[in-house]
């Protein structure tokens, strides 16, 4: 009976890849994330800096759009109580998924500024976990639009990124982008 060999390494599934940023590890949990935000110090610039002006609407808002794979969220944020409306619905209820809800609390977390601000969003597209995505790349941007200071910060954890992996596209003669239809010998 011949051995059958034991592919190492490569491949498209499975394994840990890691995260995509050099030198950092990835983010798996609220716990991880807390401990992480409370290793990091706070960038700080030591010459002065000129920091562009916070952009803000009429009613005080700032405004900016995330994106994550085929979802697209406009996001407003405001100085308020941390009530969240995604689509007119309460966050919470939108996003039910606790995974979902740390990943957009990620950015309030790293500039220590939870519950400070009222969040209003409108998201398409996707599917929930690119939809939450998205409304934290548009939050995080937002938030450095209200307070330029935070850049550094944000942009230090890769959260002012967009994540530019998409779902690979269905190849002709394949089952999907890379399966092959089952092999019949006769």
């Amino acid at each position: 009976m011949a051995e059958r060999s034991t592919r190492s390494g490569g491949g498209s599934r499975g394994g840990d890849r890691g995260d995509r940023r050099p030198g950092a590890a990835p983010i798996r949990s609220m716990a991880e994330l807390n401990q992480v935000s409370a290793q990091q110090t706070l960038v700080t610039p030591t010459a002065p800096v000129d920091l562009p002006e916070p952009q803000k609407d009429a009613q005080g808002r700032s405004y900016a759009t995330g994106a994550r794979k085929n979802a697209v969220a406009r996001v407003w944020i405001k100085p308020g109580k941390g009530q969240f409306t995604v689509n007119g619905r309460d966050g919470n209820v939108y996003f039910a998924r606790p995974v979902l809800r740390m990943l957009i609390r990620q950015p309030f977390l790293v500039a220590n500024r939870t519950e400070q601000f009222d969040v209003f969003a409108t998201v398409t597209g996707g599917g929930l976990s690119g939809q939450a995505g998205a409304v934290r790349h548009g939050i995080s941007k937002a938030l450095t639009f209200f307070e330029p200071a935070l850049r550094p910060n944000l942009k230090k954890v890769g959260f002012l990124t967009r994540d530019s992996r998409v779902v690979e596209r269905k190849k002709y003669g394949r089952a999907k982008a890379r399966r092959s239809f089952q092999f019949s010998k006769r």
